[in-house]
């Protein structure tokens, strides 16, 4: 083992929040120095388009891999909801810490929750999945593409941009921001994305030196819920550009390692009018195919037809 190791990862203000975190627990685990090296992704370039509409698959984490492959970084540190679910050859999601808040949250400057925001009021959010669910509650609602980071997001409503923006309660409380007025969506009224809230170390397959080093920060309960929700994304064969999402517990018997795992999945239209939900419970070791086979039964029950509509639009 080197007596340093590098991160790759993004600029942005959460991205180094999660890699500084990441390093400060390796450099207190085993006294190795750990050193930062900061790209910036084709998603954080393109900053004026929508995501569903820029199109392909890993906009955040493309450029970051690139760097694992030809040995600048050894370890990237990604928020599982930006990573595809095919991975370059050669590279493995190893290891998956324990999962912050998997919620959104709505946040407003004048008004508390979803229910009391007056009757076409302006909303803020670049997540199609996001769209689809408030739109579904509230269809009077006007949904409007908000990107940028956390901070430029905040400061568009704080400076009356927007009624309400809604975004993930992890990347809130990991930079210990907030709004006058903040309130979850949460299941099962509203579902997060597949992996929300939950970091991914990425690392090659061939340093398994790496693997037994990085080992202390898996957590097995987040390990096995994300699996079986990034499982549900890859049978839909989904991305950013869809409206799909999934929420994976696990039974009370949490450190039982042939305990049950529950998980329930969704896939939209972006108008909200068209919702298919499904939940399938099984063995926590078959997680990702759980997830596959959730993704068949929402398939069959009329996701099939609402996505092929959405990738002929967008073809």
């Amino acid at each position: 083992m080197k007596n340093s190791l590098t991160i790759a990862t993004r600029g942005s203000a959460l991205a180094l929040w999660q890699a500084n975190h990441i390093a400060g627990c390796i450099t207190q685990r085993h006294g190795i120095a750990v050193q930062l090296l900061v790209l910036k992704t084709k998603g954080d370039i393109i900053q004026d388009v929508p995501l569903a509409k820029v199109g392909g698959k890993g906009l955040f984490v493309k450029e970051i891999e690139e760097a694992l492959l030809d040995g600048r970084a050894d370890i990237a540190v990604h928020s599982m909801k930006d990573v595809p679910m095919e991975l370059p050859a050669g590279l493995t999601l190893g290891v998956v810490p324990q999962r912050e808040a998997l919620t959104d949250s709505l946040l407003s400057v004048h008004y508390p929750t979803l229910a009391a925001l007056p009757q076409g009021a302006k909303v803020g959010t670049s997540s199609l999945r996001r769209q689809a669910q408030l739109l579904h509650l509230r269809p009077d609602l006007v949904i409007e593409s908000l990107r940028g980071n956390v901070d430029t997001r905040l400061r568009k409503l704080m400076e009356g941009q927007f009624d309400a923006i809604v975004m993930a309660s992890a990347g809130l409380n990991r930079l210990g921001l907030s709004a006058p007025h903040q309130t979850p969506l949460a299941p099962p009224e509203f579902l997060p994305a597949c992996g929300q809230g939950a970091l991914g170390l990425e690392f090659k397959e061939s340093r398994t030196e790496l693997a037994e080093l990085l080992a202390f920060l898996d957590h097995p309960a987040t390990h096995h819920c994300v699996a079986a929700e990034r499982g549900f994304l890859a049978g839909l064969e989904g991305g950013c550009q869809v409206p799909i999402a999934a929420h994976a517990t696990l039974g009370d018997d949490t450190e039982n390692p042939s305990g049950t795992i529950t998980i329930e999945g969704l896939v939209a239209d972006p108008t909200g009018t068209r919702i298919i939900r499904q939940t399938l419970c099984g063995p926590r070791t078959q997680a990702r195919a759980l997830g596959l086979s959730l993704a068949q039964q929402v398939k069959q029950a009329g996701g099939q037809a609402i996505l092929q509509e959405l990738y002929e639009a967008q073809a």
